[in-house]
């Protein structure tokens, strides 16, 4: 090679491939000094001369002193042929001996040994030279094996970088397994020990270094020719043919490297060179028929055909491998290789050797995966039945980031198992596989349960032709893709149609379905185009009598005006036939009766006319599509609208009398003519005119505009309405209620939150935020505020919620809360805004942030600091906290909230509390005893104060004085002295301390009312000690507060009720309050309240009444005010407060009282937002201490206005008996689970429906529909719209949550409600098969399973040692006909709807069922029948644990099988808090005794893992439970029989390293993925207690640099070896 590159231009510089570019190129001193060494170019020359490679003498050089006689042999050019080698060691050794440096001379003879098999791989005689050259010297200890492979494997990349396109090395596998690439491991560890680089060998290829000055060997030492290796830039321009010979020579060079290792591998390296080693020869397989650079595919098909040399050094590579991953030595765990991109090689050669590992690969990667997933993974689904569908994001803390979101609703599982989600994955699924199914399944459920649109924005992408070029890039949240939208909906609508034609009752359907249509549309998540085409072609391959009705086109009418569907149908190439298409959906009803007309088929009867008129508008090639009969009733429309306004004058029609016939052409008009028909509605509004009056505490020449009223529009009317109408009316209706001059009607205010509840997903608009940006100013105007707060406290509540839009609203209502709490006389919107806060606060039933940051301490009032620790402790105790975040956010939460907060809970509330804010809360100091000696302190001047403030005789002038100049200090004390005076039996002046409370202060007025209460509970027990009786004290103290309350309105009424019962610890406090809510003055006004209100405001249809603002708020809240009052009222401030007092009387066991109050109150509670919410919360919060008698009343708050969906039998079940209800209650309420809560299985199948006999194929696994089936999806009270629904939110929720309200007031213990539960579905399937044993079951339990040694299915075996066999349990026979599903369905989808269920209840049901399980598995006799053959019980195990989907259908499943599966489908909706006792079930497993019952533990908890790899704690106690379950049955001193080989559990080896991996990585494992430092070591002790055999399969996973890779890799332990 000649040095014209080294010293003339550098060429083209290609980038170093990962091996090199890390770190194998040295610094640059370290360069020059080896490049210059002395003995450089003797050692050259020695090589050159055994190699008999002819080199010319070199020029005399003054730094070269060699010894005379080895110079002679040198120079000796005579010689024909070179010495015989094993002349090569003395002469070497005899060379080398002038050189001191042993260390350098090292590195420089590595560089020199490496340039030369560089360039002389491709001559046999020259590569069995050094190969022997190699041996010898290594041997010899002049190099050391450690320190060439890895230097020489770097070279070899370098020299290939050019062949690899853009210099890559490594390849990916496809999208789905982009989590398993090999470990590459970082570079500094593995040249630690490394001091030298092949330099010559990076030059003569052309990498960057310093080639100027460096000259590369061969410019003197080996003349080979120059285009033996060109340099990159020679390479981009070389004929064919040298591209083809290049290939060969790179195919020698990896043979000659590969003998190299092999010779290596033969003394016993370090695990960095293993490491490196591994990853080069997979590198090298991946890339086996890799094109060179710059050569295109055509030219490359005919030349880079397989050669012979591949297939030798694809051999040697094997080899190589299968050394490194031997068993028996563990050089490097076999999990690398099921983690390395090896399997995925798209172009196998056709070689029996590299199939057989690729295969092998595959079967032990099948393993892990199937330890990854859980049982009947593909049934998993979001239900919708719970408020929580995604984690949320929150700002990280203390550095900590936080992944995106980690538990997306679906997930796609990776080739490893693992759960993967994203747009790129989204879109790469394939139609038709269970993914795709499953993801339709999750769709089309949520379409007919309509779930928070704010669960779809997260889920869902804009289609690809609707974006912006900004918005290329791909989102990690999505799962799925536009396609599967658009399927969906398109399945949707034909399932409406069949519903339709088949005479079920729909319309509520079609109009649920309209909503979140336009929302999808307008949102741009379906593509339009896509859309009519999905369509078009269904209704064209169905029967062609699917369109008998105009719903379609009724349907599309709705988004006709949206800006991408007018777009499309105006300037897309396609929109000639796309139009067509829409035309062709239209089915005028001929037969339409004209004595039976409702406004429905008005509407479908005229709809196509309207619809096509509005696509003619904006394209008018059409108009050949438009027939007579559609233009006679444009017209028709036209003629009633002109004689509607002709009648009523100006456009004004009365909407209170129309008939059907109007009211379905009113609704076409609302298509056809939008503006018009606005107006008319806003007209009816002002029409009936404004009064100009003089308001309360208006000055004599003030003047207030009020419209008067009219009656609101009715839901049904508004019903009809285009959703295009709606948004204009909306905005009209914002317009005149916000920005108007005059106070709008209450008429107004009803019939603009009816809208919002009608079209939920498509009106919703978050009104802070919409306001302002209408108007910046718009909070300021007098009254707007105050409208808008009512409104939100008092009808959109649950809207909010719904929308998950409430911790917003929070944060925007505390800004307004912070801002005026301490501005003097705020009363009126400061105590309105702090009751929407603590309903919101109560509403909240997930973890939230008092702060949008968890920096500085809370705006919050003292009261709302107070219920928020409340709150968090019911959402805690009854739901669990849902994510990793908020378990570490949870502590700096409590700090925030408790800086600003002095409170201390009694034991008694405590004692309910959740233990993780009991403990923190526990150590908190009762500050109580010095609040009582700041009062005595600061007492006489107080009284002072009062008795000159509030003497009868007081100057009025006086109050100014006191309020300018008394302290704070002191003003907070004012009540109590008031208080104090009243007591002595004094006279007060009431109108001077009304006039101070009104000019405090709210925030002043809050600390008066909290220390009054102190100071009266202080005083009554010293007048005790004096000797006064209780009952005396009491009813004069209830007198003292009913003049503040009552008499003079003086204080908020809410407020002193929540600081009485927060002071509980005090025996009298609760005895106040219950005197308090039994004054005949309180019970007035609740009367007065429920009688003038109704709960159902939607349902209100006649003129509204409006309140007096003195009377409705009293005198302290409207002291300046003059604004009226909306729906605001007294009596509804304590709708939040109540159910707190209840809570607080359980807590002190008062629960008669109890009883009492919620007797009394229940009509009030009717109208409290999340009544039902209540009810569950509050039966799950006290769960086992509640007597069977209050568990009753509290269900009857409920009353009859919810349709609570309760079983039939449920009520005979409630009450004071203890008999546990029989198997079929519990069936039934499962039912009821599959029927509603369960996302539907497929509605398409590719055969027809499964049917009895289990016969039929996997991909039918769909259910038949049963619309006329009971508890069909279809049924009308499934379809129930928002505003019937607004608490919990959707029928799904409302289904599952009354389950669990069944549940937890059955009056037996959780053990023997659990116990049932697990026993039904232990049996499952055979209790089907013999309720519906009428459908032609033979052979009873399918014993035909073709494994004499497996378990008998069906489930019979366990029950045959246990109790009574429960699948004879009389459940009525039409019980599977019920479901529409067959035997087989229906028992797997009971499995996925009792996990379900039970993970909705509290932790005391979870140890139960863990107990259960252990019993049932544990009890199976062939488990414990350890005479078997081990390979027989593993089998069988095999068996046991098949997927219930699959068993089912052969009708072999096993009571393990379902009660994993149960566990399974139990953890997969569990919130993260609850995993940590899921370790339990295992340990009533323990000792395990048997290879076969670790396998069940193994596949009970493995699953768990990648939902663990979060919580680092609960990893690492779980890793640690399964290494002791190992250790049960591998241990040392293990007592299990008999002895099995520890390559029997390869699996479960594999599986831990990935676990471990996943862990380090935070999620699916990639080809950088690291082990944490802290899991090595946990692995590395809990490993001791294993046999050395099993040991040294996981020697790996350790921090012993000497014995693991992973350690020897871990850029901690290579940078600080301990």
């Amino acid at each position: 090679m000649d040095g014209g590159h080294g010293h003339g231009g550098h060429g083209q510089r290609q980038p170093l491939s990962p091996a090199i570019s890390a770190s194998a190129v040295l610094p640059h001193q370290r360069q020059m000094q080896l490049h210059q060494h002395p003995a450089r170019p003797a050692i050259a020359d020695l090589f050159t001369l055994y190699l008999g490679m002819n080199s010319k003498q070199r020029a005399e050089d003054p730094a070269r002193e060699t010894a005379n006689k080895l110079q002679k042999r040198v120079s000796a050019l005579s010689r024909d042929l070179p010495p015989r080698d094993e002349q090569f060691i003395p002469d070497f050794e005899q060379l080398r001996m002038p050189f001191p440096d042993q260390e350098q001379l090292q590195a420089v003879t590595e560089s020199v040994l490496i340039s030369f098999v560089l360039q002389c791989s491709s001559h046999a005689p020259k590569s069995e030279f050094l190969l022997f050259a190699t041996r010898c010297l290594c041997a010899r200890g002049h190099l050391r094996w450690d320190s060439l492979l890895p230097s020489l494997l770097s070279a070899v990349s370098s020299v290939e970088a050019p062949m690899a396109q853009g210099g890559a090395v490594t390849v990916g596998g496809p999208v789905s397994s982009s989590s398993s690439a090999i470990v590459a491991p970082s570079a500094p560890s593995f040249h630690a020990s490394n001091p030298t680089s092949p330099l010559s060998a990076m030059n003569t290829i052309g990498s960057p270094t310093q080639s100027g000055i460096d000259q590369p060997i061969g410019a003197n030492a080996s003349p080979i020719k120059r285009t033996e290796f060109s340099t990159p830039g020679q390479l981009g321009t070389a004929a064919r043919g040298d591209q083809s010979r290049r290939g060969e020579e790179i195919s020698y060079l990896h043979h000659l490297s590969c003998r190299i290792i092999l010779a290596g591998l033969e003394s016993s390296l370090k695990p960095a060179t293993l490491a490196v080693i591994f990853q080069h020869m997979v590198n090298w397989l991946v890339n086996w028929d890799q094109r060179p650079h710059g050569v295109d595919e055509a030219d490359t098909t005919q030349t880079w055909r397989i050669g012979r040399p591949v297939h030798e050094w694809m051999h040697l590579c094997l080899d190589v491998i299968w050394i490194l991953v031997d068993e028996e030595k563990c050089r490097v765990p076999f999990y690398e290789l099921v983690r390395s991109n090896l399997q995925f090689l798209e172009n196998i050669p056709d070689d029996d050797a590299l199939v057989s590992i690729i295969m092998e690969i595959h079967r032990r990667r099948d393993m892990v995966c199937m330890h990854m997933q859980m049982l009947d993974q593909h049934l998993h689904c979001p239900t919708f039945g719970t408020h929580r569908f995604l984690s949320q994001s929150y700002p990280s803390i203390a550095g900590e980031s936080v992944a995106n979101l980690r538990y997306s609703p679906i997930t796609y599982p990776s080739v490893l198992g693992e759960p993967l989600h994203g747009e790129d994955l989204a879109n790469s699924i394939p139609k038709g596989g269970l993914d795709w199914e499953r993801a339709l399944r999750c769709l089309r459920h949520a379409l007919r349960t309509t779930p928070s649109p704010d669960w779809w924005r997260r889920v869902l992408l804009v289609a690809p032709c609707y974006r912006s070029h900004s918005q290329q890039s791909s989102t990690p949240g999505a799962v799925f893709s536009p396609d599967m939208i658009g399927e969906a909906v398109a399945d949707r609508t034909i399932e409406l149609l069949r519903f339709t034609n088949s005479e079920t009752q729909c319309w509520q359907d079609w109009l649920l379905f309209a909503d979140i249509f336009f929302f999808l549309m307008k949102s741009g998540c379906i593509d339009f185009l896509d859309f009519v085409d999905k369509l078009a072609s269904r209704v064209t391959n169905s029967d062609q009598q699917i369109l008998r009705s105009n719903h379609v086109t009724w349907l599309l009418a709705q988004i006709i005006r949206i800006e991408i569907v007018m777009n499309t149908l105006s300037s897309d190439p396609r929109k000639v036939e796309t139009t067509r298409k829409i035309i062709s959906f239209h089915k005028e009803d001929k037969s339409l009766d004209p004595n039976n007309v409702s406004p429905q088929s008005i509407l479908l009867d005229f709809i196509s006319s309207s619809q096509t008129l509005r696509i003619w508008s904006f394209n008018t090639s059409i108009r050949e599509h438009l027939n007579n009969d559609q233009l006679q009733k444009g017209k028709q429309i036209d003629e009633w609208w002109k004689q509607m306004t002709k009648a009523s004058g100006e456009r004004m029609i009365d909407f209170m009398n129309l008939d059907e016939r109007a009211m379905g052409m009113f609704w076409v008009l609302s298509f056809t003519m939008a503006q018009p028909a606005c107006e008319a509605v806003m007209n009816w509004f002002t029409s009936a005119g404004t009064d100009v009056i003089q308001g309360p505490n208006m000055q004599p020449n003030e003047r207030i505009a009020m419209m008067r009223e009219t009656c609101p529009l009715s839901m049904s009317l508004l019903s009809g309405l285009s959703i295009n109408l709606c948004l204009k009316l909306a905005f009209q209706l914002e317009d005149s209620i916000f920005l108007g001059q005059a106070v709008p009607s209450i008429a107004m205010v009803e019939t603009y939150v009816r809208l919002l509840l009608i079209t939920p997903h498509s009106l919703f608009r978050p009104h802070f935020t919409t306001l302002t940006q209408r108007s910046p100013s718009i909070l300021s105007k007098s009254g707007v505020s105050l409208l808008l707060l009512e409104i939100l406290n008092y009808r959109l509540l649950p809207l909010y919620r719904y929308h998950g839009k409430s911790k917003a609203l929070m944060y925007d209502v505390t800004k307004i809360i912070s801002m005026i709490k301490g501005k003097r006389g705020e009363h009126r919107m400061f105590r309105l805004a702090e009751n929407l806060c603590m309903n919101l606060i109560l509403s909240l039933r997930d973890f939230f942030l008092v702060k949008k940051e968890l920096k500085g301490p809370t705006e919050f009032t003292e009261t709302l600091n107070r219920i928020t620790i409340i709150s968090l402790a019911i959402t805690i105790k009854t739901r669990g906290i849902a994510e990793v975040e908020h378990m570490i956010y949870l502590q700096p939460l409590l700090e925030q909230i408790m800086a600003t907060s002095q409170h201390t809970w009694s034991e008694k509330t405590l004692r309910y509390f959740p233990p993780l804010i009991r403990d923190f809360l526990m150590g908190r100091m009762d500050k109580r005893g010095h609040a009582i000696q700041a009062w005595q302190q600061a007492e006489t001047t107080v009284i002072n104060q009062c008795n000159q403030l509030l003497s009868p005789s007081a100057e009025p002038n006086y109050v100014m004085t006191y309020l300018n100049h008394s302290f704070a200090l002191h003003r907070q004390y004012l009540c109590a002295g008031a208080w104090m005076l009243m007591n002595g039996h004094l006279e007060i002046n009431s109108a001077n301390l009304a006039r101070v409370l009104r000019e405090f202060s709210p925030e002043e007025v809050t600390a008066n009312i909290y220390t009054m209460v102190d100071v009266l509970l202080h005083h009554i027990q010293l007048e005790l000690q004096h000797g006064h009786l209780v009952q005396e004290l009491l009813s004069k103290a209830i007198k003292n507060l009913a003049f503040f309350i009552w008499t003079h309105e003086l204080l908020p009424l809410d407020i002193l009720l929540l600081a009485l019962i927060d002071r509980d610890d005090d025996p009298y406090a609760l005895r106040l309050v219950i005197n308090l809510l039994e004054r005949t003055e309180l019970q007035q006004r609740i009367k007065a309240f429920c009688s003038s209100c109704s709960s159902e405001h939607w349902l209100k249809n006649q003129p509204p009444k409006r309140a007096e603002l003195q009377k409705a708020l009293g005198n302290h809240l409207s002291w300046k005010d003059r604004y009226p009052p909306f729906f605001d009222d007294i009596a509804a401030r304590l709708l939040p407060v109540i159910p707190l007092i209840i809570y607080r009387l359980i807590e002190n066991d008062a629960t008669d009282i109890a009883d009492r109050v919620l007797a009394f109150y229940s009509n009030f509670l009717a109208f409290h937002p999340l009544r039902f919410t209540f009810v569950r919360d509050i039966l799950a919060y006290f769960y086992g201490h509640l007597p069977s008698k209050l568990i009753v009343r509290v269900l009857s708050v409920l009353g009859a206005s919810i349709k609570t969906p309760f079983s039939e039998s449920f009520t005979q079940y409630l009450g004071p008996s203890t008999i546990c209800p029989p198997q079929e209650y519990f069936a039934n309420l499962l039912l009821s689970l599959v029927n509603n809560v369960i996302p539907p299985l497929s509605s398409k199948s590719k055969s027809h429906p499964a049917d009895a006999s289990g016969n039929a194929g996997r991909t039918s696994f769909s259910k038949p529909h049963a619309s006329a089936q009971a508890g069909g999806i279809s049924n009308t009270d499934g379809q129930r719209a928002f505003y019937q629904n607004q608490d919990p939110g959707s029928y799904t929720q409302l289904v599952l949550e009354t389950a669990a309200i069944e549940i937890l007031s059955l009056p037996v213990s959780a053990s023997q409600i659990v116990t049932s539960l697990v026993q039904l579905i232990a049996h499952v399937q055979a209790m089907l098969i013999q309720s519906n044993s009428g459908q032609g079951m033979s052979g009873g339990l399918g014993q035909n399973s073709g494994l004499p040694t497996s378990p008998s299915g069906g489930g019979a075996e366990a029950a045959g040692g246990n109790r009574a066999n429960t699948s004879a349990s009389g459940i009525s026979a039409n019980f599977v006909s019920r479901s529409g599903y067959s035997c087989q369905q229906l028992s797997v989808l009971m499995i996925q709807a009792c996990g379900l269920l039970l993970a909705q209840l509290p932790p005391e049901f979870h140890m139960q069922l863990y107990s259960e399980a252990a019993r049932i598995i544990k009890d199976c006799r062939w488990l414990a029948d350890s005479s078997r053959p081990v390979k027989e019980l593993d089998s069988a195990v095999g068996y046991a644990l098949l997927d219930p989907t699959w068993a089912s259908q052969d009708n072999t499943s096993t009571a393990i099988g379902n009660v994993v599966a149960l566990l399974h489908s139990f953890f997969s909706n569990l919130p993260q808090e609850w995993l940590d006792s899921t370790h339990t079930v295992i340990k009533h497993l323990r000792p395990v005794n048997s290879v076969a019952m670790l396998r069940i533990a193994f596949r009970i908890l493995g699953p768990l893992l990648p939902r663990l790899a979060f919580a680092r704690p609960l990893f690492m106690k779980t890793l640690a439970l399964l290494f002791n379950v190992l250790g049960d049955v591998f241990g040392k001193n293990s007592q299990a029989s008999p002895h099995v080989e520890a390559s029997e559990i390869a699996d479960i080896i594999d599986f831990l390293h990935h676990a471990v991996m996943y862990e380090g990585q935070g999620g699916p494992v990639q080809s950088t993925s690291k082990p944490k430092l802290e899991i090595l070591t946990l692995c590395g002790k809990v490993m001791e207690i294993l046999r050395p055999d099993v040991q040294h399969l996981l020697s790996h996973l350790k921090t012993d640099l000497n014995s693991s890779i992973y350690a020897a890799t871990h850029p901690k332990l290579v940078q600080h070896p301990s």
